[in-house]
Parts: structure tokens; sequence; C-alpha cells
């Protein structure tokens, strides 16, 4: 059997002592990279990014350079590489977003110059509303309260769900795909929702299987079998 290509960026892969003392585990790591590496179901450039955004949710900020480094190498666009800001905005708050900000000024120096106005968003009378039951079919109980007891809440939540999910350069498949991954490093049973979300922008299980191994690169197994049994949760 053909021997997978070892990746040269990978910190892990290079360490003297683990390839003295687990021949075991780098043999497997390096068949996870190969899967993350090359073009497969999903592009490596694009896989390259979900590995940047799981770790800069980790808080591994030289890993997450690396990744990103490597994405734009294998032909990422700014615009791609963006759409993660705008992702970990709405699932991992502001410092998240703020790290990776940081991380992709630094891939992709002068992308935004000049002062930006403050966007502004109307939003029309159960909009939100209407948008979460297109969107998961009924209204998910943390939602109906969240616009019960704060409406402009609720009008938040929407705003940014839709700009995670339909706003980005990625479109919707590879957003959700993307939660998919954030949501997979940290063993999130959320990652259900929203890998039910990627099948109806049309995204393959093969495809959802790349994307949980990104996951693997920056929290272990786990996130594989975490990952894996979120895939067998199906709406009701």
């Amino acid at each position: 059997m053909e021997q997978p290509t070892m990746n040269t960026s990978s910190l892990l892969l290079q360490s003297k002592l683990l390839r003295k003392i687990a021949p075991y585990t780098l043999a497997g790591y390096s068949r996870f990279r190969q899967v993350v590496d090359t073009d497969g179901a999903i592009p490596a450039r694009i896989k390259a990014l979900y590995v940047a955004v799981a770790a800069t949710t980790k808080g591994y900020r030289e890993m997450a350079q690396r990744e990103l480094k490597r994405a734009r190498q294998l032909g990422l666009t700014f615009d791609e590489a963006s759409a993660a800001a705008v992702v970990l905005s709405s699932v991992r708050g502001e410092g998240a977003a703020l790290s990776f900000i940081s991380t992709l000024d630094s891939e992709y120096p002068s992308q935004a110059e000049g002062e930006i106005p403050m966007p502004q968003m109307e939003v029309g009378p159960h909009e939100a509303e209407q948008n979460f039951l297109r969107y998961f079919g009924s209204m998910p109980p943390s939602l109906g309260k969240l616009i019960e007891l704060l409406p402009v809440g609720g009008d938040a939540y929407y705003l940014m769900r839709e700009g995670t999910i339909n706003g980005t350069a990625l479109g919707p498949k590879y957003s959700e795909l993307m939660l998919v991954a954030v949501l997979a490093a940290d063993y999130s049973p959320l990652a259900s929702v929203h890998i039910n979300g990627a099948r109806t922008a049309g995204a393959t299980e093969t495809e959802i299987a790349e994307t949980i191994v990104c996951a693997v690169l920056t929290s272990g197994l786990s996130a594989w079998v975490s990952g894996a049994n979120a895939m067998d949760v199906r709406p009701s």
C-alpha cells in the first residue's frame, strides 16, 4: 500500500520525540493530514481554512497562522478567507473573531482601508420568526424564548445567523460546514444542527466527514467521535 505523503508544514509530524516514541500515532496522524491536505470531496484550500478556524477557536494562534498561510498558498482568496471572520463573530464571539482577523491581516495585508460606516439593516415585523421557521422547520424553544422576552435579541440572532450562512463568499454549503468544523472541534452536539443545514445546502456525507477530520487536527480523535455521532442526529 502506498504510504501517505508527509505534510512538511505539520510541526507534529516534524517532532523528533514523537518520531522516536510514537510511530503508530504519527502514522495515523499523517493519514488524517492526507485527508485534509489534498483535494477530495472538498478542495484542500477550504479544508486548510477550516483547520485555521478550528485552531483559532482553540486558542492555537500559531497553528491558525500556519494553516491560513497554507490555504493562501493553495489559492484561497481573501474573500473566501474573510468568511471565517463572519462565522466566528456569530459562533464564537468577539475574541475569536478578532484573533482570526489579526491572522487574516498578516496573510492578506491592506484589504480594508479607509473609513467604512457602520451598516444599517432593517428587520421587518415577524421577519426573524419566519426565517427561523424556514430554516429549522419549527421554532426552537431557545429562539422562541428570545423572541418573546427580548424581541430585539431575536432580530439580532436572525441578522447574525443570516449573515453567517448566506452572507459570505463561501456560500451556504461551505459556511455551514465551517460551523460544523468549529463545533466538532469543541465536541459540541450542536454540530448536528449545522450538519443537517449543510445537507440541505447540498453537502454530501463525504464532505461532512472531511470537515470533521479537519477538527481532528486541532482537537484529537474525540472530535471525530463527537462529529460522527452528530451526523446520526436527524431532524424529527
